[in-house]
C-alpha cells in the first residue's frame, strides 16, 4: 500500500527522491528489511505465546534418538515467517500484479494446510496430524488453481505452457495439455520435499534462503526486456514484481533463522514448511523455470529421492526375502549422516554448502548455452 501512496505522491507532487519508489530494486530492498525486522521482533513474542500454550513438538519415535531432547520446542514457527513476508509484500508490491496475487495466495492457501495439520498434531493430540490424503488434496487444489490461471490467463497467452530448458540456448519445452497436472506436481513435490528436509534445526530454512535470493535474480532479469534479451530467456512482462515477494520472503526466512539455528527454539512445523515449499515450486512455474528445480532445489531433490529408494528397496528385499533390508541407515539422508556420527551442525553446513554450489550452477546454466 506504500508502494500505491509513494507513487501517487510521485506523480501528483513530483517531490525530489520519490520517484526511487518506483524502482523495484529498492522495493525489493525495503522488503528484505522489513521483512528482517519483523521477523526478528515477532519471533521472540509468537515463541512465548507457542510456549504459553504448550504448543511444542512431540517426540519423534522414527528420528535419532538424539532429537528426542528436542520433544517440548514451540512448534508452529511458520507463522512467524508467514506474517513477515505478507505485511512487506503488502507494503511494497502492486498488489494488482497476477504475479504477486498468485504467489501470496498459493503461499497462505499451504500456509493454512500446513497450520491444520500441525494443529491436529499439538493441539488436538491426533497421531498423524491432517489424513494424508486431505493433505494432498489441500496441495492439488492450489495447484489446478494456479495451473489454470496461468493456462487460461491472456497475460500469458504464448508462453502459458512453455519452460525455459538450462544450458540449451533459445531452446523452450512446450508441456502443452499436460501443463496443468505438470504445476500440480511441482507444486506437492515441493511443499512436500521442504517438509521432508525440515529435519534439523535451521536445515530447511537456510536452504530456502539460498534457494530464494537465486530465484530473486532470475526473477529480475525475466522481468526485464534488455536482461532476458541478453541471457536468452522467455521475457515475463510484470514478473519483476516477483523480485519484492522473493526480497521479503529471504528477509523473514533469514530471521526466522536467528530463532530457528542450532539449538532451535523453534521449529516452523508444516505451517512453514509446506508454505515455504509449494513457494518454490509456485515461483519456478511462474518464471517459467521448472526445469531448473532438480539444480536449483538439489538438496530438496536429493532428500526426497532417498526417502523413496529407501522405501522401494525395502519393500523390494522384504518381497524377495522375507525381511526388509535399507540402502541407508535412515531416511531422510541427513538423518544417515547423524546415525554415521556427524555433528548436526556440521550437516546443515555442509548442505549449505551443497545448495550454494547448486544455486551458482543455475544462476550459470543462463551463460554456458
Amino acid at each position: 500500500m506504500l508502494y500505491y501512496l509513494f507513487d501517487y505522491i510521485n506523480k501528483t507532487f513530483d517531490p525530489p527522491g520519490f520517484e526511487v519508489f518506483r524502482f523495484l530494486t529498492f522495493r525489493s530492498a525495503v522488503a528484505a528489511i522489513t521483512g528482517l525486522f519483523l521477523s526478528l521482533y515477532l519471533g521472540p513474542k509468537i515463541i512465548r505465546r507457542l510456549q504459553k500454550s504448550q504448543i511444542g513438538e512431540a517426540k519423534k519415535v522414527d528420528a535419532p534418538k538424539t532429537h528426542w531432547s528436542k520433544a517440548g520446542t514451540p512448534t508452529m514457527g511458520g507463522l512467524i515467517i508467514i506474517i513477515s513476508v505478507f505485511i512487506p509484500v503488502l507494503l511494497w508490491a502492486d498488489i494488482k500484479s497476477i504475479y504477486i496475487i498468485l504467489i501470496v495466495v498459493g503461499t497462505l492457501w499451504l500456509g493454512a494446510v500446513g497450520f491444520l495439520d500441525d494443529y491436529l498434531k499439538v493441539v488436538k493430540k491426533y497421531p498423524n496430524g491432517l489424513i494424508a490424503r486431505y493433505k494432498l488434496l489441500g496441495q492439488v487444489l492450489i495447484g489446478l488453481l494456479i495451473g489454470s490461471v496461468i493456462y487460461f490467463s491472456p497475460q500469458f497467452e504464448g508462453i502459458n505452457t512453455v519452460t525455459t530448458v538450462p544450458f540449451l540456448k533459445d531452446v523452450n519445452f512446450d508441456f502443452s495439455f499436460l501443463y496443468i497436472p505438470v504445476v500440480v506436481f511441482i507444486i506437492t513435490a515441493t511443499s512436500n520435499a521442504v517438509n521432508l528436509t525440515d529435519g534439523l534445526d535451521g536445515l530447511a530454512v537456510g536452504i530456502i534462503v539460498i534457494v530464494m535470493l537465486t530465484l530473486a535474480i532470475i526473477s529480475y532479469v525475466s522481468g526485464n526486456a534488455i536482461f532476458s534479451d541478453y541471457l536468452n530467456i522467455i521475457y515475463l512482462p510484470g514478473s519483476g514484481e516477483l523480485t519484492v515477494y522473493v526480497a521479503a520472503l529471504s528477509g523473514a526466512a533469514l530471521g526466522f533463522l536467528w530463532f530457528n539455528s542450532y539449538p532451535a527454539q523453534v521449529f516452523m512445523g508444516d505451517t512453514g514448511s509446506l508454505a515455504l515449499g509449494g513457494a518454490f515450486g509456485i515461483l519456478t512455474v511462474l518464471i517459467k523455470k521448472e526445469l531448473l528445480i532438480p539444480i536449483l532445489g538439489g538438496v530438496f531433490f536429493m532428500e526426497t529421492i532417498s526417502v523413496i529408494i529407501q522405501r522401494l528397496y525395502f519393500k523390494y528385499t522384504k518381497k524377495k526375502y522375507g525381511e526388509g533390508r535399507r540402502v541407508f541407515k535412515m531416511a531422510p539422508i541427513h538423518h544417515h549422516f547423524e546415525l554415521e556420527g556427524w555433528p548436526e551442525p556440521k550437516i546443515v553446513i555442509r548442505f549449505y554448502i551443497i545448495a550454494i554450489i547448486l544455486a551458482i550452477v543455475s544462476l550459470t546454466s543462463f551463460k554456458i548455452r
